[in-house]
């Protein structure tokens, strides 16, 4: 029998696929407090539910990028004789709890806003479109530099949501105070809140079963376990496989691990190295799966394995 694994060489990666955008995640944090402070004083000063609501938001906008900077720190530690994969979890935790957050801050907004639908307030329309503007600029900026990042980083995805999120706030809080100038309708702010609400709980939801699967080592998100094994099989002098099993650590580390049912034959006039080679250029080719580890078995090994269980 043999364990092989890819050039990684069993280690896990020094940087995850959060901590590429660390500087992107300083930048949006530093450009949401800025939005935070401007957002709670227009509000004050308008009387704006919505521009609250979004100003909220921002609130938890701003933990929730403090808690993707905290986690990419603690994932960057090195393994430890306990945690073998070090601390790279961290970033997938802190999705979760910025999932978590959004979900309050959508059911506060949706409270709010029926009430003020019942009981209206009336709002400054003119400098409630100022902060909003303020805002919606200072969002989109976040965006376009989080942009990259939330594609290969759940943890930056949780950040890059919740900003986004905000960027639609800030585009209903200037068009409700537009309606509101407009036509006088007071109904109209209440309205932006509960849209605001609507655009949040969708994109959390997605956020959040995506971290769920990561913590229960579901088969990451496009890889094809059945075509995993075909290829396996298809290998000269392969002759079963079980034992399969693909899951992720945190974004962009999927690892793999399998016993590989080999032909003594095979084994005797090749070797156990080349028979690992092949196994890795197989995966390497065919799938996006770096990390990863082989028990190489000779026939009728599974079944004394079971035997060794019972």
């Amino acid at each position: 029998m043999g364990a092989g694994h890819s050039h990684s060489h069993g280690h896990t990666p020094a940087r995850t696929a959060g901590a590429v955008y660390r500087g992107r995640l300083l930048i949006a944090l530093g450009i949401t407090l800025l939005v935070l402070v401007t957002e709670v004083t227009g509000s004050l000063l308008t009387g704006s539910l919505a521009l609250f609501a979004d100003a909220g938001h921002m609130a938890t906008d701003a933990a929730g990028l403090g808690m993707a900077l905290l986690a990419i720190q603690i994932a960057s530690r090195p393994p430890t004789e306990r945690r073998t994969f070090g601390f790279a979890r961290a970033e997938i935790l802190a999705a979760v709890l910025n999932g978590v957050l959004l979900f309050g801050v959508g059911a506060f907004i949706f409270y709010e806003g029926i009430r003020r639908l019942i009981t209206p307030h009336g709002i400054d329309g003119g400098a409630t479109i100022v902060f909003g503007l303020i805002g919606l600029v200072a969002n989109s900026v976040s965006l376009l530099v989080l942009m990259r990042g939330q594609q290969e980083s759940l943890n930056v995805r949780g950040a890059f949501l919740e900003v986004m999120a905000d960027a639609f706030g800030s585009l209903a809080v200037v068009v409700a105070a537009v309606v509101f100038l407009a036509s006088g309708w007071r109904q109209a702010d209440a309205v932006a809140s509960l849209l605001i609400g609507v655009l949040i709980v969708p994109r959390t939801w997605r956020l959040l079963r995506e971290a769920v699967d990561v913590l229960l080592e579901a088969a990451p998100k496009g890889v094809d376990i059945g075509q995993i094994r075909r290829h396996i099989e298809e290998l000269n002098g392969v002759e079963g496989l079980h034992d399969l099993h693909v899951w992720t650590i945190t974004s962009g580390l999927p690892v793999l691990s399998a016993h590989v049912v080999v032909s003594q034959d095979v084994l005797d006039a090749v070797g156990y190295e080349k028979m690992l080679h092949d196994l890795q250029g197989c995966l390497g080719t065919h799938f996006d799966v770096e990390h990863c580890t082989f028990q190489l078995e000779p026939g009728g090994h599974a079944e004394h394995e079971a035997g060794l269980c019972r």
